[in-house]
C-alpha cells in the first residue's frame, strides 16, 4: 500500500484516478455523515420521549410532596424546600428542579442562582392545570423541560413545579447511541477509504494517468485520423463483432456506421468477405494482399492480429479499392496475351518464310505455290470458322488470336456451331472481349497436357448474351465453385483454388451489367463457366451506340 504522500499526490492531481478518489471519498463521507445524522436524529428523538415522561414523573413526584404542597408559599420556601429538589435532581439525573409561583417567579431552585428569575413558561399550558414536557431555553441553554401544576383543592394553579435537562451534544448522542455504531461508522470509513484509493489506482493503471480531457483528446484524434485515412479499416473482436469500421470501410463494404457493434455475419456482406474477416479468429495466420472480388469492387484486403498487454483482442484488417488496378491487370493480360500471339505469329511465319526460301532456292516454284495456297486456306478457315458465327469485329480478333495461341500450346480452341454474336456496343464489346479473354485464358492454362486438349466456345445473343467456355482439365470442385470467383492473391501465380484475379475480375464485369457467372461440370469432362447477361443490358448498350 502506498504511503500517506502518495495518497496526498492523487488528492492532488488532475488524472482521471485522482478526481475519482476525491469523489468517492466525498461519497464516504456524505455516507458516513448521513448515517450519523440519521442516529443524531433517531436519539434526539429517543431523548425527548423518553426524558420528557422522565421529567414529568419527576416533577409529579416533587409536586404531590407534602411538605411542597404546605411550604411553597413560605418566605423560607428556597431553604425548607432545597433539600427536595436536590434530591428530586439526584434521583432522576435532571439538571434543574425548579418551583415557581404562577406567574413564574422562581421561588424554589436546585440552582441557587436562578431565585427570583422567570421560569420562561413558553408554550406549555401549565397555568391552565395541564402538565407539559417540550423544548426551552434556560439560562441560555436548550434544554428539555417538564413542568407540572401544583393544585388547590378546588383545582386553582398555586405553584408550578419545572424539572428540565440539557440536551446532549452530538458526539454525546452518537455515544449513547452504542459503541458499536461509532466503531461501525469507523470501519466503514476505513473501509471506504481503502476500497476508493484502490479503485483509484486501476483506474491511474488502466488510463494510463491521463486526465479526462486528455482522454477525451486522444479520443477525438482517433477518430478524426482513423477517419481520415484513405484505406478502409476494419478491426474485429475476438468474438466476430465490429469494434472499428472507418468511412471508406463502410464505403467499401456497402454497410452504415452502424455495423459496429454487430457480428459481420449479422450485416450483409459478402460471404467471402465474411470469411476473410472470421478467418483470423479461427486461429489462421495473418494474410497479406488477399483480393476479394463482391458484386461491385475488387478489394485487396490485409489482416493483421491485434493485441493489448499480451492479450489478443482481435484482429484488424485494412483495404483498398483495387477495382482499376484489376481491370489493368487483365488489359495487361490481354496485352499480353496479343504479344504472345503475335510471337507465335512471327515465330509460325518465320518457319513458313524458312520453308518458301528454301523452295525457291531449289527451283520448286510450283511447290511454293502449293504451300502459299495451303497455308492461305488455313488461314481463311480460320477467320471463317469465328467470322461466320461471331459479327463483331473486335470479339472476332480476339477469338482468332487465341485459337493461334492455344495451338501453340497445344490445345485445340473450337467455336460451337451454335454460336452467334452479332456487333456490340464498343463499349460493351470492350467488356466481353476482357470476359472471354480471362475465362479462355484460364480453360487453355488448365487443357495443357490433357487427352485430348480441347478448348470449346459458345457465343450466343439469341436471350440476352450468354458466354460458355468449356475446358477438359481436371474440373473444379463443388466447394471450390462459389470462393473462386471471389478469392485471388495478388502477384503471386498459385492461388486458392487454382483461379487468379482473372475469375474475381469476370464476375465484378458482369455484375456490373447485372449478369451473372457459374460453373458446372462440361458434358466432356472438365469445367464449363457461363456467364449470363441480360437483355436489357445488351439492348441499352445497343441504344447508347
Amino acid at each position: 500500500m502506498s504511503s500517506p504522500s502518495g495518497v496526498a499526490r492523487l488528492l492532488r492531481s488532475r488524472s482521471l484516478a485522482g478526481r475519482f478518489l476525491v469523489f468517492q471519498l466525498l461519497v464516504v463521507a456524505v455516507v458516513l455523515i448521513a448515517v450519523a445524522a440519521v442516529s443524531v436524529a433517531q436519539s434526539t428523538r429517543e431523548f425527548r420521549d423518553v426524558r420528557g415522561q422522565r421529567m414529568i414523573a419527576v416533577a409529579e413526584n416533587l409536586a404531590s410532596t407534602p411538605i411542597v404542597r404546605d411550604r411553597y408559599a413560605d418566605p423560607l420556601a428556597a431553604q425548607v424546600l432545597a433539600p427536595d429538589v436536590d434530591r428530586a435532581v439526584a434521583l432522576s439525573g435532571a439538571g434543574l428542579a425548579e418551583i415557581a409561583d404562577p406567574a413564574g417567579l422562581v421561588r424554589v431552585s436546585s440552582d441557587p442562582g436562578r431565585l427570583g428569575q422567570r421560569l420562561d413558561l413558553g408554550p406549555s399550558r401549565v397555568d391552565e392545570g395541564r402538565a407539559w414536557f417540550g423544548d426551552s431555553d434556560i439560562g441560555g441553554v436548550h434544554s428539555l423541560v417538564g413542568q407540572v401544576p401544583v393544585l388547590a383543592g378546588d383545582g386553582a394553579v398555586l405553584a408550578v413545579v419545572s424539572v428540565s435537562e440539557r440536551y446532549p451534544s452530538v458526539w454525546e448522542l452518537l455515544g449513547g447511541a452504542g459503541e458499536r455504531l461509532l466503531i461501525y461508522l469507523g470501519l466503514g470509513a476505513v473501509l471506504g477509504l481503502v476500497a476508493s484509493w484502490l479503485l483509484s489506482r486501476r483506474i491511474n493503471r488502466h488510463t494510463r494517468g491521463l486526465d479526462i480531457a486528455e482522454i477525451a483528446s486522444l479520443a477525438d484524434h482517433r477518430e478524426a485520423l482513423l477517419h481520415s485515412i484513405r484505406e478502409g479499416v476494419v478491426a474485429v473482436s475476438t468474438d466476430g463483432v465490429i469494434t472499428v469500421l472507418n468511412d471508406s470501410a463502410a464505403e467499401l463494404l456497402g454497410v452504415s456506421a452502424g455495423a459496429i457493434g454487430r457480428r459481420v455475419d449479422d450485416i450483409g456482406l459478402d460471404r467471402a468477405v465474411v470469411d476473410f474477416l472470421l478467418s483470423g479468429e479461427q486461429g489462421r495466420p495473418d494474410e497479406d494482399d488477399a483480393v476479394i472480388a463482391t458484386g461491385t469492387r475488387v478489394l485487396a484486403l490485409n489482416r493483421r492480429a491485434a493485441s493489448s498487454q499480451g492479450r489478443r483482442i482481435g484482429t484488424v484488417t485494412t483495404m483498398r479499392d483495387s477495382t482499376e488496378l484489376a481491370a489493368l491487370q487483365s488489359q495487361l493480360s490481354s496485352h499480353r496475351s496479343v504479344t504472345d500471339t503475335l510471337r507465335a505469329q512471327t515465330h509460325e511465319f518465320a518457319n513458313q518464310l524458312h520453308t518458301i526460301s528454301g523452295l525457291v532456292q531449289l527451283g520448286e516454284f510450283d511447290a511454293v505455290h502449293d504451300l502459299v495456297g495451303t497455308l492461305t486456306r488455313r488461314r481463311a478457315e480460320i477467320n471463317d470458322a469465328v467470322t461466320q458465327h461471331v459479327s463483331d469485329p473486335a470479339v472476332a480478333a480476339l477469338l482468332i488470336a487465341k485459337i493461334s495461341l492455344a495451338a501453340e500450346n497445344g490445345v485445340t480452341l473450337a467455336i460451337t456451331p451454335d454460336s452467334h454474336l452479332a456487333a456490340l456496343d464498343p463499349a460493351l464489346a470492350t467488356d466481353v472481349i476482357t470476359l472471354l479473354g480471362n475465362l479462355i485464358d484460364n480453360a487453355v492454362d488448365v487443357s495443357v497436357g490433357a487427352e485430348p486438349a480441347l478448348v470449346q466456345v459458345r457465343v450466343t445473343d439469341a436471350a440476352g448474351l450468354e458466354l460458355a467456355v468449356s475446358d477438359s482439365g481436371s474440373g473444379v470442385p463443388e466447394h471450390l465453385r462459389e470462393s473462386i470467383f471471389s478469392r485471388g492473391v495478388t502477384s503471386k501465380p498459385d492461388v486458392p483454388g487454382g483461379r487468379g484475379i482473372g475469375l474475381a475480375l469476370v464476375r465484378l464485369v458482369s455484375a456490373q451489367h447485372g449478369g451473372t457467372i457459374e460453373v458446372t461440370d462440361a458434358p466432356d469432362g472438365g469445367a464449363m463457366f457461363v456467364v449470363r447477361l441480360p437483355q436489357a443490358a445488351v439492348a441499352r448498350r445497343a441504344a447508347h451506340a
